[in-house]
């Protein structure tokens, strides 16, 4: 009987994981540690890989993708021991003189599927969680990002156990093969068309899967938020990685009194931090490939845009852009812009644009800008999200305290700290009975 190298791979993780090798602390530790060591010793080697595919800054590679990782690792090594304990629960009286209690254990072998934008912290980082939880797991680096996806496949296995991990490059055919595959857990970072895909591959083997994925995630302005620490924390936010983020600000609701002044505002910031000319700016990113690229020449046609709408599809170039009042019903704003474009759309009261964010599909991120209260209480009391972040923009994406994931349409499950351990965990209820006392 034939066998491919993903079969033969898979078998080599069934195997291992069969021998409990990766149950002790001891080794879930290990690899977390060789895994931060990796991102030390290589730092440059990663760095010029995400500068060839994505055009990234080293300091920008460096924030986005290193440190994020090596802050998840930190944070599972120091928590490790206590999220593997069992926890005691009470135990109704029908059942005593017993106890009960919920003891983690692994699933066995799971996938990781990653996407471009990210394309090494969105392979690292979701594995932290599934060695923390003690998990053998493949890995599919993104084919858009070649130099990346072929760093992770040369680098990592000098690290991590040969026998519990495996890297699998490709595209389509691969990816294919893969799902084809019967995994313990898949987790797939990406968008929605392909993530149907994945889900009903998944259902095949009646696989649990976590979906990461993206949407239109709004940006509210009230009047009385202070436009130029909102302006600047939304030019970061959403120009970072030349707006290649799924929880990137996707376009800009904001109160008719304040709007002209926050849009003077924004273009002088998007200044200050690119220049005059984006495009010579070593700090400003490059669109994934030229098929993304030319996508924005279609999107802008025909738009008013007050700032930058440049597009040179050979260099991969968009720069970033303000547009303003774009039809509801076009492009621009039914599609995820995922790119340096930013819609800005006046209303007249702040209602108007909660009720415009509650007819669409629920987003990975909902930001809102503002001093009240009553506002604040009012957009967390009616509208839904993966994550809420008030007066600033993706800096929720640094905390391992809280939970990363979507909703909706934006996605379902999630990870990061605890969370990542117990997504790739099975939560094992317990009850142990007494001799004593039989009914």
């Amino acid at each position: 009987m034939s066998t491919s190298p993903i079969s033969d791979a898979l078998a080599r993780l069934r195997q291992t994981f069969a021998t409990g090798k990766t149950l002790p602390i001891e080794w879930r530790l290990a690899q977390l540690g060789e895994i931060d060591r990796m991102l030390r010793e290589h730092e440059k080697d990663f760095a010029e890989a995400l500068q060839l595919d994505l055009g990234k800054c080293h300091f920008e590679s460096t924030m986005t993708e290193i440190n994020f990782v090596q802050s998840e690792v930190k944070h599972a090594r120091k928590h490790l021991a206590s999220w593997m304990k069992s926890k005691r629960v009470r135990t109704p009286i029908m059942a005593q003189p017993g106890h009960s209690y919920i003891r983690p254990e692994p699933k066995g072998v799971v996938l990781i599927i990653a996407p471009w934008n990210y394309p090494l912290s969105m392979v690292t980082a979701p594995l932290v969680g599934a060695i923390a939880a003690g998990n053998c797991a493949v890995m599919k680096p993104s084919e858009v990002t070649v130099h990346t996806s072929a760093a992770i496949a040369s680098i990592l296995p000098r690290y991590l156990d040969k026998d519990a991990f495996a890297v699998v490059e490709g595209g389509i055919p691969e990816t294919t093969e893969l799902l084809e595959q019967r995994f313990d857990h898949v987790l797939y970072t990406g968008n929605e068309r392909v993530a149907k895909i994945v889900m009903a591959a998944a259902a095949k083997h009646l696989t649990p899967v976590t979906l990461e994925l993206g949407g239109k995630s709004p940006c509210l302005i009230d009047k009385s938020a202070n436009l130029e620490v909102a302006a600047s924390r939304i030019a970061w936010g959403k120009f970072i990685n030349a707006g290649q983020t799924c929880v990137a600000p996707d376009h800009v609701l904001v109160h008719r009194e304040v709007s002209a002044q926050f849009v003077e505002i924004l273009a002088r910031k998007i200044k200050e931090f690119y220049g005059e000319d984006p495009e010579q700016s070593p700090d400003f990113c490059r669109i994934a490939s030229e098929r993304h690229a030319a996508r924005f020449q279609q999107l802008l046609e025909g738009q008013k845009i007050h700032t930058g709408g440049q597009v040179d599809v050979a260099k991969r170039y968009v720069a970033p852009t303000i547009v303003l009042d774009p039809s509801p019903d076009s492009a621009l704003m039914q599609e995820e812009i995922f790119g340096p474009v930013l819609p800005i759309v006046t209303v007249d009261e702040m209602h108007e644009a909660i009720k415009f964010v509650a007819d669409r599909p629920k987003p990975l991120a909902l930001y809102l800008f503002t001093k009240s209260k009553v506002l604040e209480e009012a957009v967390l009391h009616r509208l839904s999200a993966g994550t809420v972040c008030v007066n600033d923009a993706v800096i929720f994406m640094v905390s391992p305290e809280l939970p990363f994931g979507g909703i909706g349409n934006s996605g379902m499950g999630r990870y990061s700290g605890w969370y990542g351990f117990e997504t790739f965990s099975h939560m094992k209820p317990v009850m142990k009975r007494s001799f004593m006392f039989d009914a």
